[in-house]
C-alpha cells in the first residue's frame, strides 16, 4: 500500500525547485510571493440536451468525472426554467469539480502526460485561450482519454471543460508558467 503521509507530487515538486528560480528570474520579481503559482483547477462536464432527456445521464456524468478527479462531483443543476430547451429549474444538467493542492498537481500531471498525447489527432492546445486575467480554459472533445474511465463500461461519450487559475497577473506569465509545466502549447 502507498504511503500518502509523506508524498508530494511530482509538478509541486518540480515547481518548487525549478520553476520557481525561472519565473524569478525571467520577469525579475523582487519578493517570492510575486510569482506566480497554480491555484486551482476546474473541471467540468455539461450533458445537455442528453440530460434533458434522461436524468440518469447527469448522474453517469457525475460518477465518471469524480473517477477522473479522484475527488467528488457535484451535480450542476439549471438555475431558472427555459420552455424552448425543455429545461425546469433545478434539473440536473451535468457535473463540476474544483481540484487544489495535491489533487490538482496530480490531475495537471495526468492529463500532460497522458490525457493530453491521448486525443485523436492531437497537435497541441491553443496558447490564446487566457482571459486575460491569468486563467486558462480549454475544452476535451471525449472524457475517455483519460485512463481512469473504462472504455468497455461508458454509455456516453461526454465533453469536458478545464479551467486552469493561476495567480498570475497577466496572460504572458501565466502562459511562461504553463509553460514550465510542460503545457503543449501549438502557438
Amino acid at each position: 500500500m502507498l504511503d500518502t503521509t509523506n508524498y508530494t507530487p511530482r509538478l509541486e515538486i518540480l515547481y518548487r525547485d525549478t520553476i520557481r528560480a525561472a519565473m524569478k528570474e525571467e520577469f525579475g520579481y523582487k519578493n517570492d510571493m510575486m510569482i506566480p503559482r497554480l491555484d486551482k483547477v476546474v473541471l467540468n462536464i455539461g450533458a445537455g440536451s442528453e440530460a434533458v432527456r434522461d436524468s440518469k445521464k447527469a448522474k453517469s456524468a457525475q460518477e465518471d468525472l469524480t473517477a477522473i478527479a479522484g475527488q467528488k462531483a457535484v451535480v450542476t443543476k439549471a438555475k431558472k426554467s427555459i420552455a424552448g430547451f425543455r429545461v425546469r429549474e433545478d434539473m440536473p444538467l451535468g457535473a463540476k469539480v474544483t481540484l487544489r493542492g495535491d489533487r490538482m498537481y496530480e490531475f495537471l500531471d495526468r492529463l500532460i502526460t497522458i490525457a493530453l498525447p491521448r486525443v485523436r489527432d492531437f497537435r497541441g492546445i491553443n496558447g490564446k485561450s487566457f482571459d486575460g486575467r491569468g486563467n486558462y480554459a480549454m475544452g476535451i472533445r471525449e472524457h475517455i482519454v483519460f485512463p481512469e474511465i473504462n472504455f468497455d463500461k461508458v454509455d456516453e461519450v461526454w465533453g469536458m471543460d478545464i479551467v486552469i487559475c493561476t495567480t498570475a497577473s497577466d496572460d504572458a506569465q501565466a502562459k511562461a508558467l504553463l509553460k514550465h509545466f510542460n503545457m503543449p502549447f501549438n502557438s
